[in-house]
């Protein structure tokens, strides 16, 4: 089911959810859950979304967690959509959050929309550099094994869109992992400014697939 990615001397599986799991250090990565987005559209007088978005998310990483084991679960910032948010989770998805928590490392890397929730426990970094490659929220132009997210690329195929990993030899930008995140397409000059030519869009779902991302705009 998993996609495999090659980052320096790391292979890497990408999985169909849109996390990213590093087998030799036993780790999940996902990357801008937005966690509370709903609730933070409503109180800015934005669109309304159905307000099951932290739910559907984190039914999707109790789902992973329980299929992988991983010792270490590595949240590439924006956890959620702003503080207030992360101050207003529900209870039950607070201690849901906490189970999966539970007996294993976790490290929240700060975001642009927020800094990490520091009432939640774990550990707290503005980036992380395990083994060859380093973790960010942000990619820094220039940068070589770099793991990152914020951006939310997505890749068309078939008149569809969908959410994607982008990969060159340098590095490898996430999807986001939150439902209803929206996102930006692949060939955004935002985006193929930090890519190389040759880079792939591996686009997730149930059969994950990867196409030149120059074809994904």
């Amino acid at each position: 089911m998993a996609h495999p990615l090659t980052l320096g001397p790391e292979t890497l599986q990408a999985l169909p959810s849109g996390g990213l799991y590093w087998p030799a250090q036993r780790l999940l990565a996902v990357s801008d859950l937005h966690l509370g987005r709903s609730g933070r559209l409503a109180r800015r007088g934005g669109a309304l979304l159905p307000p099951y978005e932290g739910q559907a998310t984190l039914a999707k990483l109790d789902a992973d967690i329980e299929a992988l084991a991983p010792a270490t679960v590595l949240c590439l910032g924006d956890t959620f959509d702003d503080l207030a948010a992360a101050e207003e989770l529900p209870e039950a998805e607070a201690l849901w959050l906490a189970r999966l928590m539970a007996g294993r490392d976790w490290i929240w890397i700060e975001g642009n929309h927020d800094p990490g929730p520091l009432a939640l426990g774990g550990s707290h970094r503005a980036e992380a550099r395990i083994g060859a490659l380093t973790f960010r929220h942000i990619a820094q132009p220039g940068a070589r094994h770099e793991i990152s997210g914020h951006y939310h690329p997505k890749a068309r195929l078939a008149g569809t869109r969908k959410p994607c990993f982008l990969t060159d030899r340098d590095r490898i930008v996430m999807p986001a992992y939150g439902a209803y995140t929206g996102g930006m397409s692949c060939t955004d000059p935002a985006l193929a400014g930090l890519m190389r030519p040759e880079a792939l869009a591996v686009l997730t779902g149930p059969r994950l697939l990867a196409i030149p991302a120059r074809q994904g705009g």
